[in-house]
């Protein structure tokens, strides 16, 4: 039997009828990472023995009458920006790399309490910030699909890591896009929530109007189950909302007959490759067969948010890494002869590329004499894409757009350098400036790598996006075998 083919809904059932243990499924996940960790490094930390006494240990509480619950001994991947007490939490930077938290995020202490197995901690970005899983202290994350190829980004390893089957869940985060588009890229299922239905506490923040902690799994209704797990209130976290709990696997079930679907034509422009937008119509076709209402129509304002974004991200930015500064925690330049040269030193050393421009950036655009000319007037762009979502949300139930213009493009490509790798996130950065849900769903390949479809809902239609999303999947034939290579077992 091959576990890692298995859905997670799969494996609770064999669980329940006791045809297999955990330990059993846990050694199939392990062995699949430590034969595929060589070529992709999708992981920074994993502790297959560790991982494996948990498994063992489960199985006997299991044995002595322990109930099963949804995620009983599933294995979950966990992006290295989400807090694990004791064990590492380097965020994929220098500065880091020997942090170990005394406590859990929110969403650790949930899964656990799940008895979900945490399997290790997985690459990104550095600090979040990238669009292609190349920013990393510990090298770049490579898409399982094709290892010349991007994962995409921040959340790099934890698509890739889905994908190639180490394990069949994980968590990632979004400001931008960093779940959405690195599932595209990947060929799995990514969903970043209603801004606020889920904890952020625990989760280093990059720009923190904007994070969202949200799931990635190889189909709609694994993302169901994790979603599940992860929503609801959090007195640690004031950004939380009070929405009523819902069952995200019941709301899989119905038709989408008479759904009203907006399809904004900013966002299939020059920056959106024709056969990503003839398989995303295609898909489109697939919806009305099924009894959805399709339109055309326009979102006007959405072309300002890449510049809103690019002044309210990185001052957000500027003001979350003040505190690394090699004073409390975190890498501190030793040779540094005073105070102000090991402030320098520190960040100097023990920061990346790509963290440094955007720290630079954003105390350019909030600071003296600029304040008002740039970081305000990207208050006030974003304030004219959110009400441009407000006035679509009136006519349509769900909006359905690329989930990024382009396939996964080559590690080292020449727009790492340019201006150009900001507009890979043109698709997925509206969302977050509004703060609403939106769901990635593979729908089709291009040139052999898989293309995602993002379906956007009004704030706490998750169970809409779902079951849209549920809907389409059976109707779309997207290759289901992982990549990367395949368990013996």
């Amino acid at each position: 039997m091959k576990l890692n083919d298995k859905t997670v809904y799969e494996l609770h059932q064999l669980l329940a009828k006791r045809e297999v243990s955990v330990a059993e499924i846990v050694t199939a996940y392990r062995r699949q990472t430590e034969a595929l960790e060589p070529e992709i490094n999708a992981f920074i930390h994993f502790d297959g023995e560790n991982v494996l006494r948990k498994a063992k240990e489960l199985d006997d509480e299991l044995a002595g009458g322990k109930e099963l619950t949804p995620l009983t001994g599933i294995p979950i991947g966990l992006k290295d920006n989400i807090a694990t007490k004791g064990i590492a939490t380097t965020n994929a930077s220098k500065m880091l790399k020997d942090y170990f938290p005394p406590f859990n995020a929110a969403v650790v202490d949930k899964l656990v309490s799940l008895d979900g197995i945490m399997f290790g901690k997985l690459n990104m970005d550095e600090l979040a910030m990238g669009t292609s899983g190349e920013n990393s202290a510990f090298g770049p994350t490579k898409n399982p699909w094709d290892f010349d190829k991007v994962p995409g980004g921040s959340s790099s390893g934890s698509a890739a890591s889905v994908a190639s089957g180490s394990v069949p869940l994980s968590l990632g985060t979004d400001a931008g896009g960093s779940i959405r588009q690195p599932a595209a890229l990947c060929g799995v299922v990514g969903l970043k929530p209603t801004y606020g239905l889920v904890s952020r506490y625990g989760v280093t923040p990059m720009a923190a109007s904007m994070d969202c902690v949200g799931p990635l799994a190889r189909n709609v209704r694994d993302c169901a189950i994790l979603l599940g797990a992860l929503a609801g209130q959090d007195g640690k976290d004031a950004t939380t909302l009070a929405a009523p709990k819902v069952d995200y696997l019941k709301a899989l079930e119905g038709e989408v007959k008479g759904l009203r679907v907006g399809v904004p034509e900013e966002y299939f422009g020059d920056n959106v490759d024709a056969e990503i937008k003839s398989l995303i119509f295609k898909a489109l076709r697939q919806l009305e067969s099924m009894g959805a209402l399709i339109e055309e129509f326009s979102l006007p304002y959405s072309p300002l948010a890449l510049t809103a974004y690019h002044l309210i991200a990185p001052t957000e930015i500027s003001s979350n890494l003040a505190r690394l500064d090699g004073v409390r925690y975190g890498f501190r330049d030793q040779q540094a002869e005073d105070v102000e040269a090991m402030f320098l030193g520190s960040r100097s050393k023990g920061l990346g590329r790509e963290a440094k421009f955007r720290t630079i950036l954003g105390h350019f655009a909030s600071g003296p004499g600029h304040f008002q000319d740039y970081y305000v007037k990207g208050l006030k762009m974003r304030t004219l894409v959110q009400e441009d979502f407000e006035r679509a949300f009136d006519r349509y139930d769900i909006l359905v757009t690329p989930t990024s213009g382009r396939v996964a493009w080559s590690l080292n490509n020449e727009d790492k350098k340019t201006a150009g790798i900001y507009t890979r996130d043109i698709c997925t950065i509206p969302v977050n400036l509004a703060g609403l849900p939106a769901l990635s769903l593979p729908c089709g390949l291009s040139d052999g790598l898989p293309v995602g479809l993002q379906l956007i809902g009004n704030k706490l239609s998750e169970a809409l996006l779902l079951k849209t999303a549920y809907n389409l999947e059976q109707a779309i034939d997207f290759p289901k075998e992982l990549k990367g290579g395949r368990n013996n077992d």
